[in-house]
């Protein structure tokens, strides 16, 4: 675009706002040139840990972490865009759960970060006092499965025994899958880790699930009377990264550092974890109607 008409432009931007075009290109000659630093918020950025011991692994315990945030929001950013489009072509569905999947997969192979990246002993030693912090309390990663699937897919099998007939997303959300990891089902009482995650978050979670009835990704898929094999194997390849292969990587990074010796330790947030973090435990699927009976019976089964 030549000068003159780029200069016309901008004056009709502004115009089109009810702005005065001069004050814009005032301050733009004032502006100071923008850097990668401010631009990224690098110094932010790199003063966000905040060990709480003096072993030299626990930062990059907590760095871990918060590149994963940092990856869920990656996420949620491309599966809002789905379900707040008005009718999403499936070239641009495809397109969006592709970039899950690539995201997906950076949070599988990094977990050898954790595994092999932190001193055994040190970290036996400094995780006692997150107690009762717990990855578990990670919320994006609650919207996530909100946003993706119906509530009932998020119900195990012993929580839908214990469903009411025409259940509410109250109901649903007394008996989902990741309470068992906080609540002792016999009496009823919750560890610190679950009240704490509860008192921020449930009301967040319950408000969401009431939105996206009915628009949830799984709700637009089955909408769509002839998907493509090409959205078909993505939707697939997402739900058994996200809730199969993730979980299971995740759960061998954990018997590494507390089942490695046969000493069988308790997590932080107290959650029996072999059996909570196992997707034959969790029973977690996005998209149900893209799998076989057989597949559904052996879920998460390790080869």
């Amino acid at each position: 675009m030549e000068k003159n008409n780029l200069i016309n432009a901008i004056e009709e931007k502004y115009k089109n706002l009810g702005e005065n075009p001069e004050t814009y290109f005032k301050g733009l000659l004032q502006a100071k040139p923008i850097n990668y630093w401010d631009y990224v918020e690098v110094d932010t950025l790199l003063s966000l840990q905040k060990p709480r011991t003096n072993f030299k692994d626990e930062e990059i315990f907590i760095m871990y972490h918060q590149v994963t945030e940092l990856v869920l929001k990656l996420m949620v950013h491309e599966i809002k865009q789905i379900v707040f489009t008005e009718n999403i072509s499936q070239e641009k569905i495809t397109d969006k759960i592709k970039r899950l999947n690539r995201y997906t997969a950076m949070l599988i192979t990094s977990f050898d970060v954790m595994r092999d990246g932190m001193d055994y002993d040190d970290y036996n030693t400094f995780r006692a006092t997150l107690a009762p912090a717990s990855g578990f309390q990670s919320a994006q990663f609650r919207f996530i499965e909100i946003y993706c699937t119906r509530l009932e897919n998020l119900i195990n099998t012993e929580g839908k025994k214990r469903l009411p007939n025409n259940p509410t997303t109250k109901d649903y959300f007394e008996h989902i899958y990741w309470k068992d990891a906080g609540m002792n089902r016999a009496t009823g009482k919750k560890s610190l880790t679950l009240q704490q995650f509860e008192d921020k978050y449930l009301d967040s979670f319950t408000s969401l699930a009431e939105k996206m009835k009915g628009k949830t990704i799984e709700d637009i898929i089955q909408k769509i009377t002839s998907p493509t094999k090409e959205l078909t194997e993505a939707l697939r390849e997402f739900d058994y990264f996200y809730n199969i292969k993730w979980p299971i990587v995740h759960l061998n990074t954990a018997r590494h550092y507390l089942d490695k010796k046969g000493e069988n330790q308790a997590a932080t947030g107290g959650s029996e974890w072999k059996k909570y973090l196992h997707p034959k435990f969790q029973q977690r699927k996005f998209f149900p109607a893209l799998w076989t009976d057989v597949e559904i019976t052996n879920w998460g089964d390790e080869k």
